[in-house]
């Protein structure tokens, strides 16, 4: 366990695809992560606990999973307010939607609204996969190879850590040499922005497809949190507005700026 870290207080910070319960959680590194988190407001989007890898296999559950927990009960007696966001891997909490729980809230999806005002939508988007024609990049290439591909992930990491070296994703290297599924995440970012704009919304906050990225496209605001499975990323927002993609560590990724309001000149009466 290294010391954490504490970061500037942020309005809101936005983690999904932890996949708590699975071998491939990095769940240390999230743990060390929100240990140094001061936050307003926490989503949680979606795939948080992996419900599918805990029904069909041998849950993974250890002591980076009870840190994970500990630290976000720390974060709720802190004062931050948890919105839970149900991906599809932790599906069968979406029957609690619209809840107000002793700890968060359970939406379906959500709507976020920046410091400088604007409004992103909040959305696992496991919902997009239909408009991509598809399916979900993991769930195409077989829960078989993507097991064998972040078992290698792990064993990489292992050795570069006893090397000193920072972490590297094995994982999304082959994914960004993949013709097919560099398609695949152009459609889903397409299909995404398409939904925020059809609410007359200025962006989306998602997850799912495990490829952070932080972006503006066409006027409108494109976050990706990540994963803690290849990337170990998560998405923060400012006092200004500003949003930031952060490694497991802290670091600045990416940053988008506020939108600035419009310059005002004075006139001499």
């Amino acid at each position: 366990m290294t010391a954490p870290t504490l970061r500037p207080r942020q309005r809101a910070v936005f983690v999904s695809d932890v996949h708590l319960g699975s071998k491939n959680c990095h769940a240390a590194e999230l743990a060390d992560f929100l240990d140094g988190l001061d936050t307003r407001r926490l989503y949680l989007v979606g795939d948080i606990v992996d419900l599918w890898w805990m029904a069909q296999r041998r849950a993974a559950w250890g002591h980076g999973q009870h840190r994970v927990v500990e630290c976000l009960h720390a974060l709720v007696r802190a004062g931050t307010e948890i919105i839970y966001v149900p991906g599809n891997h932790d599906r069968p909490i979406r029957r609690f939607c619209g809840l107000m729980l002793p700890y968060m809230q359970v939406r379906r999806r959500a709507i976020h609204q920046l410091a400088d005002g604007r409004r992103l939508l909040v959305a696992h988007g496991d919902d997009y996969d239909a408009v991509t024609h598809f399916g979900n990049f993991q769930e195409h290439l077989g829960d078989w190879l993507y097991d064998q591909i972040l078992a290698g992930n792990r064993m990489t990491n292992s050795a570069r850590r006893r090397l000193g070296l920072r972490y590297w994703s094995l994982a999304d290297f082959l994914k960004r040499r993949s013709g097919a599924a560099e398609r695949y995440i152009a459609r889903f970012v397409n299909a995404g922005l398409a939904d925020a704009r059809r609410r007359g919304l200025d962006g989306i906050v998602c997850g799912h497809i495990h490829r952070a990225d932080l972006r503006e496209v066409d006027g409108l605001v494109y976050a990706n949190d990540g994963d803690w499975v290849e990337s170990l990323t998560a998405l923060a927002e400012d006092a200004e507005g500003g949003l930031c993609l952060l490694g497991h560590d802290g670091a600045v990724l990416k940053r988008l700026e506020p939108r600035r309001p419009p310059l005002r000149l004075a006139y001499a009466a």
